[in-house]
């Protein structure tokens, strides 16, 4: 099993659903930060959000197990060994890219 690279692309805000359903001054999500790395198998990395984890793991998985092909049939990512996933949070989801590396996980 290898290690897989994420990268926190960017937290987002979704103006008008945030306007209507959050609280005033709504932030993007205070749990991460853009730029940020983390490297994972099959374990959530420590200091990573919960829910995110929740959302993105299933594709740490696979990559970190070797998949090879591109996910969904080449319709989606074109490069193999990458992922580009959000968590669930509808109001300011945060964007990751995952990253298959040649890192062995211990």
């Amino acid at each position: 099993m290898k290690k897989v690279k994420i990268t926190i692309l960017k937290r987002t805000i979704q103006e008008d659903l945030a306007k209507e359903y959050g609280i005033d001054d709504f932030p993007k999500c205070p749990l991460m930060e853009d730029n940020a790395v983390f490297y994972a198998d099959y374990a959530k990395p420590e200091g990573f959000c919960d829910e995110a984890w929740k959302a993105i793991y299933q594709y740490v998985f696979a990559l970190a197990h070797g998949v090879t092909e591109t996910f969904y049939s080449g319709t989606w990512i074109k490069e193999p060994g990458i992922a580009i996933v959000c968590c669930n949070d509808g109001l300011r989801p945060v964007i990751f890219k995952l990253e298959a590396t040649d890192i062995e996980s211990e």
